[in-house]
Parts: structure tokens; sequence; C-alpha cells
């Protein structure tokens, strides 16, 4: 399910984003036009995505979702409309990637927090997902893959 997790070190990398505060039940109703948007935006500026689609958690997801949306972008953006500059933080971080579909994400974030917690690390309690290889690279879940980053103290 996942691959062995890493520690490593993530350096800061400038984003433009859609900040969103959503239910569990309607997350999959506002991804889509958020990363439709952000991108659509970018596109505006001539800016083009320095990587994959990520989802950047202010605290791990519960019934209620409070992320960021967006991309990494090689220069700043204007802000423009619910699009704003925003960054992904250089951190130590506990890394590994899910080999799988969406709705296994809960399963493999528990697999890999549960390997966290037996190595005796700390998680800071932010989060992010890298959307490697989705839906857009073909019909296949098996074949997606989501990279899993957890800042530790």
């Amino acid at each position: 399910m996942i691959d062995v997790p890493q520690i490593v070190y993530a350096d800061e990398q400038p984003t433009a984003v859609i900040h969103i505060v959503v239910s569990r039940n309607d997350i999959e109703q506002v991804m889509s036009p958020a990363i439709a948007e952000v991108l659509s935006v970018l596109a505006a500026q001539g800016i083009a995505p320095a990587g994959p689609c990520f989802t950047y958690h202010l605290r791990r997801p519960a019934e209620i979702f409070d992320f960021d949306v967006g991309f990494p972008v090689p220069t700043p953006l204007a802000p423009a409309g619910r699009v704003k500059p925003g960054k992904l933080p250089a951190a130590r971080v506990a890394r590994t990637v899910y080999h799988g579909g969406y709705g296994g994400l809960g399963p493999a974030w528990g697999e890999f927090i549960a390997w966290v917690e037996k190595e005796g690390l700390k998680p800071r309690g932010s989060l992010w997902e890298r959307y490697v290889a989705g839906p857009e690279s073909g019909s296949d879940p098996e074949k997606w893959r989501t990279e899993l980053n957890l800042p530790l103290d």
C-alpha cells in the first residue's frame, strides 16, 4: 500500500493556492473546480506549475478539512479571486508514497502515521499530499501515486 517511509528535508516551495474549509463528505465536489481555478489563474499570468497538484492540511483532517489546494510555482503570482500566493514550508518530513485510488488514502495515512509513531517521531500537526499520478495519467487506480508528507519537530 505504501512505500517504506523515509526522513527527508523539504525545501520551502512557493505555491499558488485556494484555501478551503469543507466537510469530509463534500471534498470531492470542491477539489476539481478549485484545481481548475488555480490552473486558470496561472495560465492567465503566464506561469506554468513547477510540479504536481497538492493539498496542504493545516491540521490532520477529521470531519472538517481545513487546507490549501494548489500547485508549486517557479515565481510569485499576483492574487486573483480566490487564488493566493502561498508556500509549502521548509521542514524535516517523514515521506512515503501511496499506491492506489484516492479512496484508500485514509488507510494509507493510518499505516504511515503508525510507522511514524513506532519510530518515536513527533509530527507537527500539519501535512501535505502531492498527487504525483492520478486520473489524468490513466484509468487504473493501482497506477496512481500520492506522496504523503508529515512535517516533524
